[in-house]
């Protein structure tokens, strides 16, 4: 089969980026589409055949203005000679028209900034000073944009997605039935070896981003005056250090490789997970590596956190919440070995043989309609 894989861009490390390297794992020879690469931010597919369009003499950093540059940059794609493509998104590259083959979409969640995370976008753009502007203009823009995001939506043959809450939103928006798969995890390289006799922080890592909302993990620490580990960086830095106040209980620590991360996992008393995000890969290794994680429980951490049995669910997206989240945790005794054996099923080999499978099954509906 000829097969092309396509992604919104490649200008930094997330989840949606290890679904892609395990996509490029299962199809070495299938080309990449993008909008955005950057090598030098993002050293993973080094081997792989990546291209590109006009949108690549950009800047990275203006990657948020581009929106409807690269809803026409992928609905302009001429992929007509492969008979299978598979998108992974969660903005524009659905957009893409696969005229002769099979086309799957791994879709993380309905464009955020355009749906369910819209208000939460008005309030706070992460432009800075220039957010009064953005606000006006997104505005003014966001209805055809939306209507040009459905269209899009239509496209794909088929949905994959990540989570039971991604699901349920990709009905609510699209209006499409998606099956569950979920992301690949390095769930060995993060796996409790040993038993470790565990200190007396918490631990958060994440790129630091507004949306995230490491700042309720930093606010709730300091109301419950625990200590908190945050490793990571990105625009929100500042701001969370002058929000620790030089109280001593927070240290931050830049990313580190994983050998390192596993340490401070199997040592924290706990991880704070509290973004709402329609999955979270980062929590998962740090169930594999035996740290309970307490989370926000409206997102995809349903799926795999499992209230009292290997962390804590809290209902509010607030500081308040996460710190009575806190405190409950404590008066619950988790076994470190059962909390790393609860994610042995989100491993690398399940997700390459759910994603065959599923390709299998999509191909006889496809024929079938065909014929």
């Amino acid at each position: 089969m000829r097969v092309a894989l396509v992604c919104d861009w490649l200008t930094n490390f997330g989840g949606g980026e290890k679904v892609l390297l395990e996509l490029h794992r299962m199809f070495p020879d299938a080309p990449i589409y993008t909008s955005q690469y950057d090598p030098n931010k993002l050293d993973w597919f080094h081997d792989a055949d990546v291209r590109t369009g006009r949108l690549q003499k950009f800047p990275a950093k203006l990657r948020r203005f581009l929106g409807p540059f690269r809803q026409w940059y992928f609905s302009h794609l001429d992929l007509s000679e492969y008979d299978l493509v598979i998108s992974v998104t969660g903005a524009e590259a659905k957009a893409v028209r696969v005229k002769n083959g099979l086309y799957i979409s791994y879709c993380h969640v309905p464009t955020q900034y355009y749906w369910q995370m819209y208000d939460d976008y008005i309030k706070n753009p992460g432009f800075g000073i220039l957010n009064p502007l953005v606000r006006f203009f997104f505005r003014l823009m966001v209805i055809p944009l939306r209507r040009a995001d459905l269209r899009a939506a239509k496209r794909p043959d088929y949905y994959i997605t990540i989570s039971e809450y991604a699901k349920e939103q990709i009905e609510k928006y699209y209006k499409r039935e998606a099956v569950i798969i979920h992301p690949p995890v390095e769930i060995q390289d993060f796996k409790l070896k040993k038993d470790v006799e565990t200190t007396d922080y918490y631990i958060t890592t994440s790129r630091q981003v507004n949306w995230k909302r490491i700042d309720l993990a930093v606010r709730a620490c300091l109301m419950t005056q625990r200590k908190l580990v945050v490793i990571g960086d990105g625009p929100e830095h500042k701001k969370l250090v002058k929000l620790a106040k030089d109280s001593g209980l927070v240290e931050f620590l830049p990313t580190m490789d994983k050998k390192e991360l596993v340490k401070y996992l199997t040592k924290a008393k706990g991880y704070l997970f509290p973004s709402l995000e329609p999955f979270g890969i980062a929590p998962v290794e740090a169930l594999a590596a035996g740290c309970p994680v307490i989370a926000y429980g409206v997102g995809g951490a349903r799926d795999y956190v499992k209230d009292g049995k290997n962390g804590v669910l809290f209902s509010e997206q607030s500081a308040k919440s996460l710190a009575e989240a806190i405190l409950k945790f404590e008066m619950k005794k988790f076994n470190r070995k059962m909390v790393s054996k609860s994610v042995d099923s989100f491993g690398l080999q399940r997700f390459d043989s759910e994603v065959l499978a599923f390709i299998k099954k999509c191909e006889k509906k496809y024929d079938k309609e065909k014929k």
